[in-house]
């Protein structure tokens, strides 16, 4: 087996402009109240009028053509504009999924019409996504999902429930991964499809999962006898695993991958220059490690936009980049509680106490870390 190759290393000098107008917008929006930095701001950050804000600039469905509503541009300046937003903890929430990975997975696989009704949403901030992937007892085993879709006159009946769903109660649709066929015991992975479903038509139960500090983000959604149109299957019928490993590559391969808790390593390192706290050699290797996968992060994003196969290349990213996030999370757990001053430590245990809550998260969204060290060891050959 040949060993897929590794992005290229890019450097994005040449957007240094775009950088800074982000920048520019972030630091008016401070002044203004209108943003306080938050840890996992792409995950909880929930907040509409950001997000329309975002897409007034230009800067949603960057990536979109403009016959769709977006501004079609490059994967490259549409991750010099996330970077920085995370990288602030700005409220990222509303519109995330559908940026990131639902608009890109339209465009491959969405029919004209999903296109022209969905895509102008997303690209105005306006119409948001949950992900139907993961069950209850199925975890990052997408093969084993237990959800069915039966064909009936004129569509699909969808049967099943979903966990993690990030977002349902307040998002219009989800892309829900189904089984359509018998297992085959021989190619676990065929049989499944994909179908878009409204989050808030008849049979479906969107019910809350509350974290440990008792925000509601996550979900677990039910679906009895859900009617799906035959305009809104996903893709084509029994093509559903390719379809979702193709969408993985958005969805493990971004900045929000290694920048969930950048805030906090960012008040950390300002504490340590103004003598508040003590400097350590952890607190070092964790800003090396965050410029190391901005690197690879970027190079994953110029691999995109030329349409090169990214799926080992996310998963690495994924991997390294959550365990990272958790470090930082434990690191500033410590530092927060031996802030000499009383202001600062306030600052540093509301954000300590927000990604230690995050923390076990960290490395099970978007498919545990477990799972895709196997995924970057069969794409090397070496199982």
């Amino acid at each position: 087996m040949s060993r897929p190759a590794l992005p290229s290393v890019v450097v994005d000098d040449t957007l240094g402009w775009l950088r800074l107008e982000v920048r520019e917008f972030i630091a008016a929006q401070a002044r203004e109240g209108l943003l306080v930095g938050q840890v996992d701001s792409w995950l909880t950050g929930w907040d509409e009028d950001f997000s329309r804000s975002l897409a007034e600039r230009g800067w949603l469905g960057m990536t979109i053509p403009i016959e769709y509503g977006g501004r079609g541009r490059g994967f490259l300046e549409r991750f010099v504009v996330t970077e920085e937003l995370l990288a602030a903890g700005a409220p990222l929430a509303a519109h995330w999924i559908s940026d990131r990975q639902i608009a890109p997975s339209l465009l491959k696989y969405g029919t004209e019409f999903q296109k022209e009704t969905l895509l102008p949403g997303i690209a105005a901030g306006q119409t948001y996504f949950a992900i139907g992937m993961s069950e209850p007892d199925s975890g990052s085993d997408l093969a084993s999902v237990r959800t069915r879709a039966t064909r009936v006159d004129g569509g699909w009946r969808v049967d099943g429930s979903k966990v993690w769903t990030s977002g349902a109660h307040r998002s219009h649709y989800f892309i829900v991964l189904a089984r359509t066929a018998a297992v085959d015991p021989d190619n676990r992975h065929s049989g499944l499809s994909q179908f878009i479903v409204d989050l808030r038509g008849p049979g479906v139960d969107v019910r809350p999962i509350l974290s440990l500090d008792g925000r509601h983000h996550f979900n677990e959604v039910f679906l009895d006898d859900v009617y799906v149109p035959d305009e809104w299957v996903f893709g084509t019928i029994g093509a559903g695993w390719e379809q979702v490993t193709s969408e993985l590559g958005y969805e493990r391969s971004g900045p929000e991958r290694f920048l969930s808790t950048f805030p906090l390593l960012d008040a950390m390192t300002g504490a340590c220059a103004d003598g508040e706290l003590e400097n350590t050699g952890e607190l070092g290797r964790a800003l090396a490690r965050t410029a190391a996968l901005h690197e690879f992060s970027a190079a994953i994003a110029n691999g995109l936009s030329r349409g090169e196969p990214v799926d080992v290349a996310a998963s690495m990213t994924k991997v390294l980049g959550t365990a990272l996030e958790g470090d930082i999370a434990e690191l500033a757990g410590c530092y927060g509680m031996d802030a000499r001053s009383s202001t600062l430590g306030e600052d540093l245990r509301a954000l300590s106490a927000a990604a230690l809550a995050q923390r076990p998260g960290f490395t099970l969204r978007g498919g545990t870390n477990e799972v895709l060290r196997g995924v970057i060891a069969r794409g090397w050959g070496l199982r």
